[in-house]
């Protein structure tokens, strides 16, 4: 979603950052490019403005255009800006679920992903913090509204209000706070109606409701490719309902991400989740600095370690690195890794999220490499013996034949799946003997090694020189490591004859 904006402001920092000294015009330059990126993204026009006004104000005075990193402390700068725009106030992701049972009052317009959401977060109360949550619909105007989230809940395992034709919503929020006090739940949500606009019908209601149930928390979910309309939508219900947070949907897709750096400045309210994608676990908290770093091209290294914690058991790990300190890297061990891959969002989520993959991810989107590719790979994995996986050097013309015939695929292809094979169990090899591979592990799975601070280019950049000086040849190509190629044998993979 904030594609579009952080090229444009990856292309102003890039000149910023070249040039050996700033003067004060250079800096008001730029940051008129910021403007008008900040505008053509989508972001209110005061909210825009404010902003630049701020960081014009630390990033002219003398501390910056004398220092040895100018352009490095103005990014440092903006980037610090940013994260104070979008933050709300305490923990976005601690709702107040302290007293049982908790209502959680859900509202918002038509098609904005008020169900599919309700489901998300129960989910994510009952897995993370181990709630009880029961889920009740009050939506008695849209057709099949109520099977819709009891089809939901049977998915995700989370308890529904059974149906009572005929009832209104207010009757089935007091049969739901009774429900959830008998019992025992920790919580108790409720799926408001929705309508294609604000209306005085549609907020009678919703207040009716809110007066019955007293919710703990108040979330308005909002379809974030409205733009400045998902802001003008939170104000209303704000003013009227009062909300306590507001939940930004299809964060996923195309739009220009102008509602999420609005939001918090001209409403007052913090966004407390966002969604990204259609399946029941893409919900994630909306963490400011995080959202900052990816917007300015730093990556979000933190949220990969986290998604790599969230699929990746200890012992399993464990056990995978003491095989690769070993120099063994099998076909099965091969195939692991893609499969983690494409559980961790496959790899255009995980390049969104390594810091400096942008030019990498064009090169990687003009070769054809994508997640159908790791699933063509993994395809032709699965068609080799037990024996052929755990030695692959015993692959000769005849068993590649098979082999690709029984994937459906060209044997060129199995081809480049071994020589990437061979090329990662070097590499292994070579971050094995080195104790980086070591490192990186304790890393991964929180045990240390200690992560720059990703609020400081200038940190992240030295953490990536420090470590590529540690690389084994023909890593420098990784991103964030200074590289600007595709790792080893990738590059010939995606491309037809």
């Amino acid at each position: 979603m904030f594609e579009n904006l952080s090229e444009r402001l990856g292309g102003v920092f890039e000149r910023l950052t070249k040039q050996g000294a700033l003067s004060e015009a250079d800096v008001k330059t730029a940051l008129r490019e910021v403007r008008t990126a900040l505008l053509e993204a989508d972001v209110s026009l005061p909210v825009a403005r404010d902003f630049v006004s701020r960081v014009q104000e630390k990033a002219t005075g003398q501390a910056v255009t004398k220092s040895v990193t100018p352009g490095q402390q103005v990014v440092k700068i903006v980037h610090d800006e940013l994260v104070v725009t979008l933050t709300g106030e305490g923990d976005p992701g601690a709702l107040k679920i302290d007293n049982p049972p908790a209502p959680i009052l859900m509202v918002g317009l038509q098609g904005g992903g008020k169900t599919t959401t309700t489901a998300k977060l129960a989910k994510r109360l009952t897995e993370r913090e181990g709630k009880r949550v029961l889920m009740a619909s009050l939506d008695v105007n849209r057709p099949a509204a109520m099977e819709q989230l009891a089809i939901l809940g049977a998915q995700i395992g989370v308890d529904t209000l059974p149906i009572v034709k005929g009832e209104d919503p207010v009757a089935i929020a007091k049969r739901a706070k009774t429900q959830a006090s008998l019992g025992g739940y920790d919580v108790y949500m409720l799926d408001t109606a929705g309508r294609l606009s604000i209306d005085e019908e549609l907020m009678a209601q919703v207040e009716a409701v809110r007066d019955v149930a007293n919710p703990r928390e108040t979330l308005l979910v909002v379809d974030g490719l409205t733009g400045q309309d998902a802001v003008n939508t939170a104000q209303n219900f704000d003013d009227r309902i009062g909300i306590s947070g507001v939940v930004l949907t299809r964060m996923d897709g195309d739009g220009r991400g102008g509602a999420a750096l609005s939001m918090r400045a001209v409403t007052g309210k913090p966004i407390r989740f966002v969604g990204l994608g259609e399946k029941m676990d893409a919900l994630e908290t909306f963490e400011p600095d995080r959202i900052a770093g990816r917007i300015l091209g730093m990556g979000d290294i933190v949220s990969l370690v986290e998604k790599a914690q969230e699929t990746i058991e200890a012992e399993q790990a464990e056990r995978m690195m003491r095989r690769f300190q070993k120099g063994q890297f099998n076909m099965n061990d091969l195939r692991m890794q893609l499969d983690q891959m494409l559980k961790m969002g496959g790899m255009e989520s995980m390049m969104g999220m390594l810091p400096g993959a942008k030019k990498m991810a064009a090169q990687a989107a003009d070769a054809g490499i994508d997640d159908r590719m790791l699933k063509r790979q993994i395809a032709l994995i699965q068609s080799m013996t037990k024996k052929e996986r755990a030695n692959p050097q015993i692959l000769q013309a005849s068993r590649k034949k098979r082999i690709a015939a029984g994937a459906g695929l060209e044997v060129r292809e199995l081809n480049q799946l071994l020589k990437m094979h061979r090329q990662t169990a070097d590499m292994m090899k070579k971050m094995g003997k080195g104790g980086m591979l070591k490192q990186m592990m304790k890393g991964m799975m929180g045990k240390g090694g200690g992560m720059p601070d990703m609020g400081d280019p200038a940190a992240m950049e030295q953490a990536a020189k420090a470590l590529k000086g540690r690389m084994p040849p023909g890593m420098g190509g990784l991103p964030g490591m200074g590289g600007g190629g595709l790792p080893p044998g990738l590059s010939g993979f995606g491309k037809k004859k």
